[in-house]
């Protein structure tokens, strides 16, 4: 894949400078330009091609393109269009320049340009800055930071990395002890081992030593950097440990490209570019920069994370010329049908589309806010919680009425503004039942579900009823995000833990849930017909095996199978049974493994319809289960929660908001009903 094509833009077949720089002269004379024209021309050219358009545009007119293309265009459109015709080095030499320069740093372009660069790009970095500026960068770099970060910079700027592919194990071993050592065994830590490794070591022996300090401190480098280091340091440790790492993970640099990209808000939420506006200048300076190098990578794993492609986000927040040059870098809509995308975003594009037909038919309560404002929430929530006493109210009424996404963007903003952790203020000012539901509100989906596995497995005992739940219910997605979260949080795998906390068959029904590889596609009549045949010995055609192993034949059918393939599979099975699969389970099985089975065809059929059955279980009788009532109602509400409230007044015969309020009270019962949304 090294040697695979993975840029976006790269040398225009049937090259002609002298009749580009015709078209581009023509454009720009007389009264106007014709923007279209040039943005067509300088965005379909590699770097290589535009500089001999330069060239024959001095030959021919015995003018500076740039300058003139500066005096024609204006604002965004012409940062872009400029960046562009710069030659890589000098365009990073300007970015740096404008880092540095006036009141204050822009310590992310620094990190994002020296962190990322090779040894040649490097050198020629600071040849073009000293051309460009008559100027020592590394002077100017030392002038204008301090401490570990500066110390880190300049080792950047050397261009000194060893480019040796042949690693010594031995030194591969030295390096993973003496970071483990400058870190986690080092009462404070030891910075000036951090910088010279990360700093010097060639990228092939820093992705094995990478690998190795998993194996052996059981924490990714990423979590131990995160602990030891701080501030604009750790942002720029992160970004040459990652940076490398993701290299040797297959994924080249686009890991930290992309987070770069979704980085540029003006608002400092970190999320998503579309809502906010968007911090231009690391847009263009990321488009330009990786057009020709690793475009395709970026918007694959921007397409893979995020459902999105990194086309639509573009197009629907930014406008004019300036939204179509940047759509021509970005080079294709991942989102488009038939459009071609790597092999990785393929997979996740076919998952998107079988999640869009479900949004369309499955309706949550929650939706985001419009008008949404993180900074006015996050100063609202400040005083609500500020001096004596709390307004449980506003906090209620602000995060049940936010999404997810948008309850992250508040996070961030908070601490932006207020140097706090809006998730520790929180748990300090409300208790209880309230504490739960809006705390659980304020985690991402994949770390909530990742946290309530964990409680089901801790302590005497086992909450086996919350394994099957929220293992049983999930989609392959968001399986996938609950083991990385689990992982993240926890440094175990959630298959080890429910390894060391389960056993039988109910284990290894939880372990092939929890791998998140059911297939997806859509039924096979022949192949449901075949699987229908796994059944009970008294109602097969012939005897057939113990319970052991019919148990061992559901599980095999049961946890891999696509959702509409065992939609047609229970239907063959009544056919042939005269039998309901559901009543087969609860009659042949016992205990957990009846219970994981029962919820997995039940989550098939209707899976509205089992989540408004275990609300009206939780609140029914003497006494309410109120981490069930709350893991549901936090789960289910930017999803299928309108659907669930549907299901539970056409099958009890009362609304879900009136269970809710005779089973409830206080500040807990507001934010229920809130969530709720609405009076069926």
């Amino acid at each position: 894949q090294g040697a695979k094509y993975r840029g976006s833009i790269h040398d225009f077949p049937g090259f002609d400078p002298n009749q580009d720089a015709e078209a581009l002269y023509t454009a720009m004379k007389g009264f106007g330009s014709d923007k279209e024209a040039i943005l067509d021309i300088i965005t379909s050219r590699s770097n290589r091609q535009r500089q001999e358009i330069c060239q024959s545009y001095k030959s021919l007119y015995g003018k500076d393109l740039i300058a003139d293309l500066k005096y024609e265009l204006t604002g965004k459109f012409e940062r872009l269009i400029v960046g562009l015709m710069r030659p890589p080095a000098y365009c990073d030499a300007k970015e740096i320049k404008d880092a540095i320069s006036g009141i204050g740093t822009d310590e992310k372009c620094l990190i994002e340009i020296l962190a990322s660069r090779t040894n040649e790009q490097m050198h020629q970095l600071v040849a073009a800055y000293k051309d460009a500026y008559e100027r020592d960068l590394e002077a100017d770099i030392i002038g204008d930071t301090s401490g570990h970060f500066q110390k880190m910079l300049v080792v950047l700027l050397q261009g000194t990395r060893e480019e040796d592919d042949v690693v010594s194990e031995d030194l591969v071993q030295q390096d993973v002890q003496d970071l483990y050592e400058a870190g986690e065994l080092k009462w404070g830590t030891d910075e000036a081992q951090f910088i010279y490794i990360l700093g010097n070591r060639s990228k092939q022996h820093l992705r094995l030593v990478f690998d190795e300090y998993l194996k052996t401190t059981g924490k990714p480098i990423e979590a131990s950097i995160r602990g030891e280091l701080s501030g604009d340091f750790e942002k720029l440790m992160l970004a040459v440990g990652m940076g490398f790492w993701n290299t040797g993970l297959g994924t080249r640099t686009g890991s930290y490209w992309h987070s770069s990209l979704l980085s540029s808000p003006r608002s400092p939420n970190p999320l998503v570019l579309q809502g906010l506006g968007t911090r231009d200048n690391t847009l263009i300076r990321i488009m330009v920069s990786r057009s020709e190098l690793d475009m395709l990578d970026i918007r694959e794993i921007f397409r893979t994370k995020y459902e999105k492609s990194l086309y639509s986000m573009i197009k629907n927040d930014t406008s004019g010329e300036y939204k179509k040059s940047l759509l021509k870098l970005c080079g294709g809509d991942d989102d488009a049908a038939g459009q071609f995308f790597p092999e990785a975003a393929q997979v996740a594009y076919q998952m998107w589309e079988l999640s869009a037909v479900a949004r369309v038919e499955l309706k949550g309560t929650v939706r985001p806010a419009n008008d949404f404002n993180p900074d006015a929430d996050a100063k609202a929530l400040r005083k609500a919680m500020k001096g004596l006493g709390t307004d449980e109210d506003t906090i209620i009424d602000i995060i049940t009425h936010r999404s997810n996404a948008q309850r992250q963007q508040i996070r961030q903003t908070f601490k932006s503004h207020f140097g706090r952790d809006l998730m520790s203020d929180l748990k300090s000012e409300i208790s209880g039942d309230l504490a739960r539901l809006i705390l659980g509100l304020m985690m991402p989906p994949a770390h909530y579900d990742a946290k309530q596995l964990k409680k089901a497995m801790e302590g005497a005992g086992t909450d086996e009823k919350a394994l099957i739940e929220i293992l049983a219910t999930r989609t392959n997605a968001e399986i996938r995000a609950i083991n990385e979260a689990y992982k993240e949080d926890y440094h175990k795998s959630l298959e080890d833990a429910l390894s060391s906390d389960t056993s039988g068959h109910f284990r290894r029904i939880l372990i092939s849930l929890a791998t998140g590889n059911r297939e997806e596609g859509g039924e096979n009549l022949d192949q449901a017909r075949e699987d229908a045949q796994v059944r009970p010995p008294e109602i097969a055609d012939t005897p057939s095996g113990d319970k052991t192993s019919l148990e061992t034949r559901f599980m095999t059918i049961l946890c891999t199978r696509s959702y509409p393939h065992l939609r047609r599979v229970f239907q063959e099975f009544i056919k042939m049974t005269n039998y309901d699969v559901e009543h087969t389970i609860k009659k042949e099985m016992s205990g957990d493994v009846r219970d994981a089975f029962v919820a997995i065809v039940q989550s098939v059929k209707n899976k509205p319809l089992f989540f408004a059955d275990k609300l009206y279980k939780s609140m029914k009788g003497a006494g309410t289960d109120e981490k069930t009532l709350t893991r549901i109602m936090v789960s289910r509400s930017e999803i299928d929660l309108l659907n669930i409230r549907r299901e539970f007044i056409e099958k009890y015969d009362k609304s879900l908001h009136q269970a809710i309020e005779g089973d409830t009270s206080g500040d807990f019962l507001k934010a229920l009903l809130a969530l709720c949304g609405g009076e069926d």
